[in-house]
């Protein structure tokens, strides 16, 4: 976790709470939900709008998703079905809440110490942490296209696949730069308006720069794209339309997987025709665990759901946590909870390839979160080795959410991502596919770190492996019935199950869902030793961490570190929707 700039003065970014009667869709942009509600209104589904308006996000917002990413989700279907939903009724898959792990995994040939710094000692310019980071290196086999067809196949239809697929491809073609594409071209590492960009390496790739800078394919491209300029991407669309014809095969095998493969391994990659023929979409039942009466549905290891669910079980036995309100008290044990997590994440990994399995059922029982708490001490913070970690704490990064309801009470909360901006930094100018770096969120061997931890074997890379994730989307029933009441997730790699945990925080404490996403929220993953605290925080609430020995730091609310997109669906049949103002949404 790195040292974010400091406040700034000035207002926050607008918010907006909208609500309606026939459905509702949460992203980060606007022309995606709207093509999400547009989906709804044709009695789409809510896969069917949720794939819908993911493919627009990676299409506007390219430097946090695509089709060359991966992710998770959960999908609940409708509760009590009527007589016109024959999608539904007519489909025997959609019994039951489903989570669809469709994260990148590892090429065959990745190996655990491919990111060592003696994995080349031939090459006097290798730079491990470059590598995993930029480049086809990095690249893992994508998981995109395989987990939206799998959704598709257990609970979309309501409209065609490639209906699915056309809004985002007309919009590629051609759409105007919104507000955080201009941020996140245009940002400047110093915080201010100095020095270099933190994309000055687009001035240098002439697949980046042809589409994100002005002067397009002939003009000199010496200045980024600002907002409500056109953005054309056509290779894009057209891989767009081609997937929306012939389905999620054609991402996989075929001209498009061997542009995929070329493009990656031009740059250096491992990837392989193999690989990506190989790459299946995880479906599984749903986590299901209950919180303040409330059922809720989360995802499976390597996702963050079970480390949310701990988190949630830890909270939940403070009796009097919801009726006591935002306490200096209460955010401590809060911080105090999400430090004893992020030790509990150390011992994670993705199970098929981990010798594990106890510590992993372990994790998100009652059981182990009553001892966790009974070692939480209301007077004062402790120092690391008090939250027993077992190894290095990982960061991870990037990653977009949305939320959808439908008309019938069916949900889809889904998370993903191409991981770091613009992930590898890999476009394929074929395809205009922007390739992960999912690589990185991998754990390298090495030496221990400044207080002694090593990097977890858990999450070393290993072929067909999918690396750890902090990726939470949680779906929430109502207490007194069986109809769905919450569609949450968030976006902001570690800070995700924490701000997900605060914002249900916040409901408790009788914030309206648009007020709860947008509190001022804290975050401490262990390590590094201090508590991340947005700048509208309540001073008194900051004194009290400070005075129970919490090392601090405060940095701009809008920088959009980690977001929040929230549905829902009120006891009278009305639904809201809410976006984060930190991304602009």
């Amino acid at each position: 976790m790195t040292h974010l700039p400091p406040p700034k003065a000035g207002a926050r970014n607008p918010s907006y709470l909208v609500s309606g009667s026939n459905g509702a869709v949460a992203s980060e942009e606007q022309r995606c939900s709207d093509i999400g509600i547009d989906i709804l209104r044709e009695n789409g589904t809510a896969v069917d709008a949720a794939i819908a308006t993911a493919l627009c996000v990676g299409v506007v917002n390219s430097f946090s998703s695509g089709i060359g990413g991966g992710g998770f989700m959960v999908i609940r279907p409708p509760s009590l079905l009527h007589s016109h939903t024959k999608v539904y009724s007519n489909n025997l898959r959609c019994t039951a809440p489903i989570s669809i792990d469709f994260r990148e995994t590892a090429p065959s040939l990745a190996r655990p110490d491919m990111f060592t710094a003696d994995a080349r000692p031939d090459d006097p310019e290798w730079d491990p942490n470059r590598a995993s980071k930029v480049g086809g290196l990095s690249v893992a086999v994508p998981g995109e296209l395989r987990g939206f067809e799998a959704a598709y196949q257990a609970c979309g239809g309501g409209v065609t696949w490639e209906r699915i697929f056309r809004p985002a491809a007309e919009l590629a073609r051609e759409f105007k730069v919104g507000k955080e594409l201009h941020r996140r071209l245009n940002a400047r590492w110093s915080g201010t308006n100095e020095g270099p960009t933190i994309s000055e390496w687009i001035k240098d790739d002439d697949a980046f720069s042809e589409v994100f800078m002005r002067g397009g394919k002939k003009g000199k491209r010496s200045e980024f794209l600002q907002e409500g300029d056109t953005v054309r991407r056509e290779a894009y669309a057209w891989t767009l339309d081609k997937l929306g014809r012939e389905g999620a095969s054609a991402f996989y095998e075929g001209e498009i997987a061997d542009a995929i493969v070329r493009a990656a391994r031009t740059t250096g990659g491992i990837l392989t025709h193999d690989d990506m023929k190989a790459y299946r979409a995880v479906v599984r039942p749903a986590e299901v665990a209950t919180y303040r009466g409330r059922k809720y549905y989360t995802g499976s290891y390597p996702s963050g759901g079970p480390i949310l669910q701990h988190l949630l079980n830890v909270l939940e036995g403070y009796d009097t946590f919801a009726e006591e309100g935002k306490t200096g008290l209460g955010v401590h044990r809060f911080v105090e909870a999400l430090k004893f997590a992020f030790a509990a994440r150390t011992n994670v990994g993705d199970p098929p390839f981990i010798n594990n399995d106890a510590k992993l059922a372990e994790i998100p029982t009652r059981k182990y979160a009553d001892a966790v708490r009974a070692n939480i001490t209301d007077d004062r913070t402790h120092k690391l080795s008090y939250y027993n970690p077992q190894f290095d704490i990982l960061e991870d990064h990037g990653t977009t959410h949305l939320s959808v309801i439908d008309q019938w009470g069916g949900a889809v909360s889904l998370t993903t991502t191409v991981n770091l901006i613009f992930g590898s930094r890999v476009m394929d100018t074929k395809t205009g596919i922007i390739l992960n770096d999912e690589m990185d969120d991998f754990s390298t061997p090495g030496l221990p770190d400044a207080f002694g931890l090593r990097p977890s074997p858990f999450n070393y890379p290993e072929g067909g492996k999918r690396p750890l994730s902090s990726t939470s989307p949680l779906i929430m029933d109502h207490p007194s019935s069986s109809e769905v009441y919450l569609a949450l997730g968030g976006s902001g790699g570690s800070r995700i199950f924490g701000a997900v945990a605060q914002t249900l925080l916040n409901l408790d404490w009788g914030y309206d869902l648009a007020n709860a996403v947008e509190q001022p929220r804290v975050h401490h993953q262990l390590l590094p030793a201090y508590v991340s605290i947005e700048s509208t925080f309540r001073p008194d609430l900051v004194e009290a961490l400070q005075s129970r020995g919490h090392n601090t730091t405060l940095f701009d609310i809008n920088l959009g570190i980690a977001e929040v997109q929230a549905c829902m669906r009120d006891e009278n049949g009305r639904f809201f929707a809410t976006s984060d103002s930190r991304k602009n949404g």
